[in-house]
């Protein structure tokens, strides 16, 4: 498809005219103004969710403390109950805030992911903005699944680093510690529950092919570990195959689901991924390299005038 360019100067060398409207093209400044339009209704919803997190904190901690709480060393310091430090000044309220911040980034996942979907939909061929409330419906539970899967093994990747500890110390965290430890597990869990996802947009607007994938398929699922054992903030064995293995399952899905969308599409458009970049393409025998040439009209009548070169006439 050709592509349609402004003149670098217009008439005498004057500015090029501005793009007319309802040409498809957005000028930078509006583009601009969408941007800062969508983070606001982002922020608002992160914020409403945050006075939420404020109001409801009691329950919200006692939520949000239970795997530490569940292990012997949290009663370590007073037997029969869960203990943490706080040593600042501050940190109470500082607490309050993460907790609460915690809880605002989870419920307003929603709002914030339909933000960032909706700046990049308009970027879209038609054919192709069709998958946009399919894509949000399944981002919003992916990051949540993400989020619950980190939750449910904190107890186990706590109780796997306090296992550590010498013989005859004691074991107390900070609050701090904790609340830090537990947001980088959900946001990381989240956020790549949300990859196999991106995989497959990528594959639908024709960036990334399930060929390109299925030849680099051992080397994704190495990466994915790697991740794994440098994205939590632990780094016991146990939460990184937590993380890795769920990883790997989604993206065997996505991976399918790339190659069984090319195999429908295989028999309507041809397919030149699998080619070569400097391979030339094949020829019929019996195919002229101009294609049917269609006659415009009548050819002109020669004139033997014009093409008798014998010089005795």
């Amino acid at each position: 498809m050709a592509l349609l360019k402004w003149p670098k100067s217009g008439r005498n060398g004057a500015a090029p005219p501005p793009p007319e409207a309802g040409d498809g093209r957005m000028p930078l400044m509006e583009h601009l103004r969408e941007l800062r339009n969508r983070l606001v209704i982002a922020l608002l919803g992160l914020v409403a969710g945050i006075i939420v997190g404020f109001i409801f904190f009691d329950p919200i901690w006692s939520f949000v403390s239970a795997p530490y709480c569940g292990l012997p060393q949290a009663q370590e310091l007073r037997p029969g109950q869960c203990t943490m430090l706080i040593l600042g000044v501050f940190d109470s309220f500082f607490v309050n805030l993460k907790v609460a911040a915690m809880f605002g980034l989870v419920v307003s996942s929603p709002i914030w992911l339909w933000q960032i979907w909706g700046f990049v939909t308009p970027g879209l061929y038609r054919n192709e903005k069709r998958y946009s409330f399919l894509f949000i419906l399944l981002a919003v539970p992916l990051f949540l699944a993400g989020a619950a899967l980190a939750y449910f093994v904190m107890d186990t990747g706590l109780s796997i680093l306090l296992g550590f500890a010498p013989p005859g110390t004691l074991t107390g965290i900070t609050i701090d510690e904790y609340l830090g430890y537990a947001l980088i597990m959900l946001i990381v869990f989240g956020i790549s529950f949300e990859l196999p996802l991106l995989m497959v947009f990528l594959n639908i607007i024709g960036v990334l092919p399930h060929a390109l994938v299925a030849k680099h398929r051992r080397m994704v699922i190495f990466i994915m570990f790697v991740f794994g054992a440098v994205a939590t903030p632990g780094g016991d064995p146990f939460t990184m195959i937590a993380l890795a293995l769920p990883m790997v399952v989604l993206f065997a899905f996505a991976e399918g689901f790339m190659y069984l969308r090319e195999k429908r599409l295989r028999g309507k458009e041809e397919d030149f991924s699998h080619l070569s970049d400097d391979e030339a393409s094949s020829l019929d025998d019996d195919a002229s390299p101009l294609g049917d040439v269609v006659p415009v009209g009548d050819p002109a009548p020669i004139d033997s005038r014009t093409t008798d070169t014998d010089p005795s006439k």
